[in-house]
């Protein structure tokens, strides 16, 4: 592989992950955003990743969480129904942190193939310096 395809594909895993980076962002931000139960919950945002032939990935498109969410008994919200519930995004807040970690792995080691094909096209230029 040379060090071109190899920050070809390198910058479509990075962008990936940003975009993975940047909806797991929306969702742990809005892990607790209440609504009235007449409402939709907040809806977390996946990333669909579709991988290509010649070695990278493309963000093929997202996929929302159901709208229903979860109702949670809270009397003294002033979103509170007659009967004391609220309506609560049905997320998982661990699934959400290990998916974070994993992005950011992810997005870290994609830089750092970067790197190194970068530092491999520098030495080839060097030698013909020489």
């Amino acid at each position: 592989m040379s060090a071109f395809e190899a920050l070809r594909i390198a910058n479509t895993a990075l962008g990936a992950h940003q975009v993975w980076l940047d909806a797991l962002a929306g969702n742990i931000a809005n892990a607790n955003t209440v609504r009235r139960t007449d409402q939709s919950a907040f809806r977390a945002t996946y990333v669909v990743f579709d991988p290509r032939a010649d070695g990278g990935v493309d963000v093929a498109g997202f996929a929302e969480s159901s709208a229903e969410g979860r109702t949670v008994s809270s009397p003294d919200h002033p979103l509170a129904d007659a009967d004391g519930y609220v309506r609560m995004p049905d997320l998982d807040m661990a699934s959400q942190m290990s998916q974070l970690v994993m992005a950011q792995r992810g997005y870290q080691a994609s830089v750092q193939v970067t790197k190194s094909a970068q530092d491999t096209y520098s030495a080839a230029l060097q030698i013909g310096n020489r």
